[in-house]
C-alpha cells in the first residue's frame, strides 16, 4: 500500500504576531557546544481539532511574541567563535502544512515502528544547520482520520528538549485560547554558572583534523517489557538493601547498552563508553522558565567484556553510580579532564553509545486543543554517533513496557541486536 503526503505549498516564514524587542542575546558554552546540531520531535495526535494547521500556525505566531529569540538568527560578531550569539531579528520560523492520504492507523504511527518515512512528515535542514537558517522548522500533517502530526525540527543551540517542550506547551495554551503562556520564558539567565562540557574535554584531545560526519545507523523502535524492568528492579533492590532503588531509565539504558555491546561483538578489553545527557536545572538553580540548554553529559566507562558478560544489575550499578556523581562533576573543570588515548578513540568510534531520555521533561504535556499526544517520537536528520532515546512518553505500548527509539547499530548488526532484545524477559 502506498501513502502520499502532499505539502500545501513551499515552507513559509511565521513571524511574531506583534513587534518584538531587537538586540543580541549571549549564548552559553552549553548552547555553543550544541549549536548547529538539529533534532526533530514528532507529536502524534489522535483526536481532531478544528483546522489544525491554521490553528497551530496562528498560535505559533502568538507564542513567538514571548519566545522572540526563537524568531531570530545565529549571528557572529567580533572575536570569532567567541562572538557567536543570538540576534533578535524577528525573521521568523519556517512552517508548512501537509495532508496524508491515509489514517494514522494505516501507517502505524500510533505503534512501533511507523511504516511511513518520518522524513516525509517533517521539514529538514538538509544536513547541518547553517548560520542563516531559521532556528525552528515546523510541519503539521493532517491525516484522513482527523488525526495529525506536528513535527518540530530545531537548532539545538537555541534550546534543549526541555526548552522545546516549554515552547510547544505555550503554543498549545495559546491555541486553546489562553491569553498568554502560563510560564514566563527566560532565554538568558546571567546567574547560571558555566556547565562543564564533556564534549569540550574530548574535542581538545581529538585526533588532528577530526570532524563530525554523518554515519548510517539502523532505526530501531523498541519496547522493553515491564516484566524485565520489574525483575531487574527487584534484583537490584535485594542486592543493594538500604540503598536507593534503581530507576526505569537506568534499567532500560543498561539493557540497551548490554544488548548493543553483545551485538557488535567487540573485543572484551576495549572500551565501550556510555554517554548520557542529564537535565541539571535543579542542580545549578536555573530560573523558572529558562529554556536555553541546561544539560550536562555524563560518561560511564567500562570495557566490552564488563558490559556484555556482566550481570544486568552490575551494569545498572555503573550507570547509577555515575548519575549520583553529577553534582561532583558540575564542580569540576571538564575541559581539563584527562582521558586515556584508547578511551578517546572509542568516544569517536562505533563502540560508544550516546543516550538522551525524553521522559519527564514535558513533551507529553503539549495540547493544541484535542488532548495530549498519543506518541512522541524523536528523530535525527544527521546521526553522528550511535544514539538511543529511552523512556519515551505517551507510547501506546506503555502498558507493555518502556518505549525507546535508537539509532545505535549498523545494518550488519541489526539481526543480532534484535535477537538480544528479544531475550529481555
Amino acid at each position: 500500500m502506498s501513502f502520499v503526503v502532499t505539502k500545501s505549498s513551499p515552507p513559509a516564514l511565521v513571524l511574531p504576531s506583534k513587534p518584538t524587542p531587537a538586540g543580541d542575546i549571549p549564548l552559553t558554552s552549553t548552547d555553543k557546544s550544541r549549536l548547529f546540531f538539529s533534532f526533530t520531535s514528532f507529536h502524534v495526535f489522535e483526536r481532531p481539532i478544528h483546522e489544525p494547521a491554521q490553528t497551530i500556525r496562528r498560535a505559533l505566531s502568538q507564542a513567538l511574541v514571548y519566545y522572540y529569540p526563537v524568531a531570530g538568527r545565529v549571528a557572529v560578531g567580533t572575536g570569532g567563535q567567541g562572538g557567536v550569539h543570538l540576534a533578535c531579528t524577528g525573521e521568523g520560523v519556517a512552517f508548512v502544512s501537509a495532508t496524508a492520504s491515509c489514517t494514522l492507523q494505516d501507517v502505524a504511527c500510533l505503534d512501533a515502528p511507523p511504516v511511513i518515512p518520518l522524513a516525509e512528515l517533517a521539514l529538514q535542514y538538509g544536513g547541518c544547520c547553517r548560520i542563516s537558517d531559521p532556528l525552528l522548522l515546523m510541519q503539521v500533517t493532517e491525516f484522513a482520520c482527523g488525526g495529525y502530526i506536528v513535527a518540530v525540527s530545531w537548532n539545538h543551540g537555541i534550546a534543549d528538549a526541555f526548552g522545546l517542550a516549554q515552547l510547544l506547551q505555550a503554543v498549545g495554551e495559546l491555541a486553546r485560547g489562553l491569553p498568554s503562556p502560563t510560564v514566563v520564558p527566560i532565554r538568558y539567565d546571567e546567574s547560571l554558572p558555566d556547565i562543564p562540557q564533556l564534549l569540550s574535554a574530548v574535542l581538545k584531545q581529538a585526533p588532528a583534523g577530526f570532524e563530525f560526519k554523518h554515519k548510517d545507523f539502523a532505526y530501531s523502535d523498541v519496547t522493553v517489557p515491564w516484566s524485565f524492568i520489574n525483575r531487574v528492579k527487584g534484583e537490584f533492590r535485594r542486592s543493594h538493601a538500604g540503598g536507593q532503588p534503581c530507576t526505569t531509565f537506568e534499567v532500560v539504558t543498561a539493557a540497551i547498552w548490554q544488548c548493543r555491546t553483545r551485538a557488535i561483538n567487540a573485543s572484551p578489553d576495549v572500551p565501550v563508553p556510555l554517554v548520557f545527557a542529564a537535565n541539571v536545572r535543579k542542580h545549578i538553580g536555573s530560573k523558572d522558565g529558562y529554556y536555553g540548554n541546561c544539560v550536562s553529559t555524563q560518561l560511564v566507562q567500562a570495557t566490552s567484556g564488563t558490559v556484555a558478560n556482566g550481570s544486568i544489575v552490575d551494569v545498572v550499578r555503573l550507570i547509577k553510580d555515575t548519575k549520583e556523581r553529577i553534582t561532583e562533576y558540575l564542580r569540576r573543570n571538564a575541559p581539563e579532564l584527562e582521558l586515556h588515548a584508547e578511551l578517546i578513540d572509542a568516544m569517536f568510534g562505533y563502540n560508544m553509545l550516546n543516550v538522551s531520555s525524553w521522559g519527564g521533561i514535558g513533551l507529553d504535556a503539549v495540547d493544541f486543543g484535542g488532548g495530549r499526544p498519543a506518541r512522541v517520537v524523536p528523530n535525527m536528520e544527521r546521526t553522528l554517533a550511535p544514539s538511543c532515546f529511552p523512556c519515551l512518553p505517551c507510547s501506546r505500548n506503555d502498558h507493555g513496557g518502556a518505549n525507546l527509539v535508537a539509532f545505535c547499530v549498523a545494518e550488519e548488526h541489526v539481526q543480532e541486536f534484535n535477537a538480544e532484545l528479544a531475550r529481555l524477559r
